[in-house]
This record gives C-alpha cells, structure tokens and sequence, in this order.
C-alpha cells in the first residue's frame, strides 16, 4: 500500500508531460519521475519484490489525479 502519495508537474506542453512523484511503501521513502506514456523512471526505488505491484498501484493513482475529470461541468 503506497501513503502520502503526492505528485507535482515538471513538464507539460504538447509533445511530452512529466510529473515528479513520491510516497511511501512499507516505511521506505519512494520517489521517480513519471512520463506520460506511463514510465517510471526511480529515483528512490521500492523493495525489489514489490516494484511491480507498485507501479500497478501508481499508474492507478496517476489515472485518477492527472486524467480523470474530477470538476465536470454542470449545466
């Protein structure tokens, strides 16, 4: 399970979108750089058995901060 997942933008135009993440997993500082074709690039790496579980985890959260609509428009 990932706590204190925050994200903040470092690159967004046409051609290329990046956002710098971090969190927590099991007790140990998580941190990367997540492109918008989805790649993770670590920086702060999560234990090596889980990694894939957690890029499962921040894909999901990153669907649903960054690409969801969250403030629909009311009519």
């Amino acid at each position: 399970m990932l706590t204190h997942f925050q994200f903040k933008t470092l690159k967004d135009n046409w051609i290329s979108k990046k956002w710098k993440i971090s969190f927590f997993h099991r007790g140990k500082y998580c941190a990367a750089i997540y492109t918008q074709d989805g790649t993770i690039d670590w920086q702060n790496e999560p234990v090596e058995d889980d990694v894939e579980q957690v890029e499962m985890q921040v894909h999901d959260l990153m669907l649903y901060h960054i690409y969801e609509d969250h403030n629909p428009t009311q009519m």
